[in-house]
């Protein structure tokens, strides 16, 4: 999740500045790295104030080429406004005026926050067998579904750890359209705080609303751009060890917005040999999958 708080000063031009955010263990929810705050770049989605006098109106870009859904919220304590608090879902890179304000006379402070999580929560993903998101006769899974290292909550809960060289292709497991891409990081280390938004991954958008994560890339290792379409099968990137990692491998995952909340899916993954069967962990990382 995403959070912009708003601090205009004396209703002269209202500016908008990035707070710093909470981590909620979702892909791209943070502002990467050496973004400047007050930046929209790395974002979800921004709100900006348009207007003058008493009358405003707050305007939402979803930065990302598929659905966010955002929730407008004034902080704790201030005087209620009508039409808020309120959420909506936008289209991908759409703007739009998401709430009208009229402001008390003599309003000298406005703060507002906005949360975003991307995925529509009218979505109702379908059972359907997704390809391996690579090509190998032989390969280790290091975390299987509910891992306990990593795989705990609800984002990632039903996620897939495959121990991969550095360097391996990356193909969609899926075809959908590219909603949202990170490959600039070359770091890796096993500090949650410091790591877990470090990690480059690209974020697909299947026709059913549901979205697969490929994590952990390798740096410059993204090889689609954000709204381009692409096919079960395609080569999308390359495989690496950055972020949260503490040895190279691929990270799937299957999620869904189920109402400003990011929730993984489990699904069926079907290899060349036959569908996948996670073994359940008995230590962490201690994990394998048989056809």
């Amino acid at each position: 999740m995403r959070r912009i708080v708003l601090l205009p000063l004396l209703l002269s031009p209202l500016l908008a500045w990035a707070a710093p955010p909470d981590w909620r263990s979702g892909w791209g929810m943070v502002q990467p790295v050496g973004v400047p705050q007050g930046s929209s770049a790395g974002a979800l989605a921004s709100v900006k104030l348009e207007g003058g006098a008493s009358r405003w109106q707050a305007r939402v870009d979803n930065h990302l080429a598929g659905p966010v859904q955002v929730a407008l919220r004034q902080d704790t304590g201030a005087v209620a406004l009508p039409g808020l608090p309120m959420q909506t879902v936008l289209p991908g890179s759409a703007s739009m005026v998401v709430a009208r304000l009229q402001l008390p006379p003599d309003t000298q402070r406005l703060n507002l926050l906005l949360d975003a999580v991307p995925g529509d929560p009218a979505a109702r993903p379908m059972d359907v067998a997704y390809q391996l998101p690579f090509d190998a006769k032989r390969f280790q899974v290091t975390q299987a579904p509910q891992g306990r290292f990593s795989h705990t909550d609800d984002e990632n809960r039903d996620a897939v750890d495959f121990a991969l060289p550095e360097g391996t292709p990356v193909l969609a497991a899926r075809g959908g359209k590219v909603m949202q891409v990170q490959g600039n990081f070359r770091d890796n280390g096993q500090d949650p705080a410091r790591d877990r938004d470090r990690a480059n991954f690209i974020r697909i958008l299947h026709e059913d609303g549901s979205m697969a994560v490929y994590a952990h890339l390798q740096a410059n290792g993204v090889l689609v751009r954000s709204g381009q379409r692409v096919e079960a099968g395609q080569r999308i990137g390359v495989s690496g060890n950055t972020g949260y990692s503490t040895a190279p491998h691929l990270h799937f995952v299957v999620q869904a917005n189920t109402g400003m909340q990011l929730r993984s899916i489990p699904v069926r993954i079907v290899a060349p040999q036959g569908e996948l069967h996670f073994a359940r962990e008995t230590s962490p990382g201690d994990a394998s999958a048989a056809p």
